[in-house]
């Protein structure tokens, strides 16, 4: 008799929105992952490439009211992960939010958000990369870019074929030292709004004030701001798909979407506040990277080259966490019956077959951004742009309908609830739906839009064959006895 872990999906072509996927005789995935890995990928989750870089082109839009724009989309987030939070920590799985839409929708929802999903991370391998080649050849002008992909590509695929564990411990490391930098530049800045600091004097409120006021662009740039911010909290939810490999799932998940309010506040909301009270909105250098702005306007050395290390550590964070995002979801969905069956085979507890697919994947779009970076890689980056959103609101219904299934049939399992529930899981489908719209403002956006919204339709449309024609089967199946 054979028992399926929290971490191990089960096969299966015909579940059904009101049952879950029956156990198979599939190996489990291992639980390599410690508690400490995982909280260390919560606390550093947060902390990417786009905060550290992307916040720049947000500054410039919104001005000092970019605060309120990280403080809005945070909020909406918040309220995101805590329902993925009550789903994940009452059926942990790998793939998260993928199995609880199958569960509470129906297998055609799973589908689409998994692949969705699946499609976002590979191409955010790829944008990490070159972002990261970019870096190496800044220091080192006569090596190839192309090399340096390789090289990253090579590393963190052999990483993640190895034991989850492996991932965990380069996790942890890069997310420390994301979170050291980060709290250091945070109290860096606090001492120098306060006068603290040597060589420098407490700006007051006139970078916030002055310069066109706190809103110098109007609801326009604020507008605008917000759809910036809302792109640079993406990578939240790999938590709860690694938590399913930790020793203690349930546990694991609960404690890291409990502490999701303070970490946004503080590293989001907190470094937008210390960056628009230190230095003028309209300075161009915050563009190319805001935090080594910072940093020059206050006096310390070298902050352009000490930024672009931590950059490059928050891209090779990013890249590693996305592959083994990837390798797990499509484990996930291939375990279900929804993807190539060649793909799920498990080597000592990892799906290796999935990792290489998504790592070559990843490859083959930095092959396209040298090949055709003006038409098919844009065409790529366009066809995930609001993924993101897609995802999220997947998430929403689904615990919409899972939280009243929970409470007839398993109370005991709400380890984590959604707070004012109804009420606030309306409030973020009210939100995840306002920020689409507003996409439609800008034609950067929507274009992402429309494109998105057109691989959305084409899964779905997919998924749902898939799933009538598993419930023909069944139907003749079941005639035939």
């Amino acid at each position: 008799m054979s028992r399926t872990s929290p971490g191990a999906e089960s096969v299966t072509t015909d579940a059904t929105p009101h049952s879950e996927p029956p156990a198979s005789a599939q190996p489990a995935l291992s639980h390599g992952l410690k508690q400490r890995h995982l909280s260390m990928i919560a606390l550093g989750g947060v902390i990417g490439a786009g905060l550290f870089v992307g916040s720049g082109a947000g500054i410039a839009s919104a001005g000092p009211s970019i605060v309120l724009a990280f403080a809005a989309s945070g909020l909406l987030v918040t309220l995101v992960m805590r329902m993925l939070g009550e789903m994940s920590a009452a059926n942990p799985a790998s793939g998260s939010f993928s199995v609880h839409a199958e569960r509470a929708i129906g297998p055609w929802a799973g589908f689409t958000a998994g692949w969705m999903y699946w499609a976002l991370l590979c191409v955010g391998i790829a944008v990490e990369a070159i972002g990261a080649a970019d870096i190496m050849t800044s220091w080192l002008p006569d090596t190839p870019g192309w090399m340096w992909v390789a090289v990253f590509m090579a590393l963190f695929c052999g990483t993640n074929l190895a034991a989850v564990s492996n991932f965990g411990e380069y996790e942890f490391w890069f997310a420390l030292l994301k979170v050291v930098a980060i709290t250091a530049f945070l109290v860096l800045g606090l001492l120098a709004i306060a006068g603290l600091l040597p060589g420098t004097d407490a700006p007051g409120t006139s970078h916030l004030t002055g310069d066109g006021g706190f809103l110098p662009n109007g609801s326009d740039g604020l507008i605008t701001g917000l759809l910036a911010s809302v792109f640079a909290y993406g990578g939240l939810e790999t938590v709860t798909i690694a938590a399913a490999e930790s020793e203690d799932p349930r546990r694991g998940v609960a404690k890291a979407v409990r502490t999701a309010v303070w970490r946004i506040a503080v590293f989001y909301v907190g470094s937008m506040l210390v960056i628009v009270t230190l230095i003028d909105w309209q300075d161009k250098a915050l563009l190319t990277g805001p935090y080594a702005a910072v940093l020059d306007e206050i006096g310390i050395g070298n902050a352009g080259e000490v930024m672009k290390v931590i950059v490059l550590a928050a891209l090779l964070s990013a890249m590693n966490a996305n592959i083994y995002g990837a390798s797990r979801m499509s484990y996930s969905l291939i375990a279900r019956g929804e993807g190539p069956r060649f793909l799920g085979k498990l080597t000592g507890g990892v799906p290796r077959r999935a990792v290489v697919a998504s790592s070559v994947f990843g490859f083959f779009a930095v092959l396209l951004k040298f090949w055709w970076e003006d038409t098919v890689f844009t065409w790529l980056l366009n066809m995930v742009g609001a993924a993101t959103l897609v995802v999220w609101g997947f998430i929403a219904v689904s615990q919409l309908i899972s939280r009243r299934r929970l409470e007839r049939e398993s109370p005991d399992k709400l380890l984590v609830r959604m707070w004012l529930f109804p009420a606030l899981t309306w409030v973020a489908l009210a939100g995840i739906l306002a920020v689409l719209l507003l996409m439609l403002r800008e034609d950067d956006t929507r274009t992402q839009l429309w494109f998105t919204g057109g691989l959305a339709l084409a899964l779905a449309g997919a998924g749902y064959l898939r799933q009538r024609l598993a419930a023909e089967r069944r139907a003749a199946a079941t005639a035939g006895e």
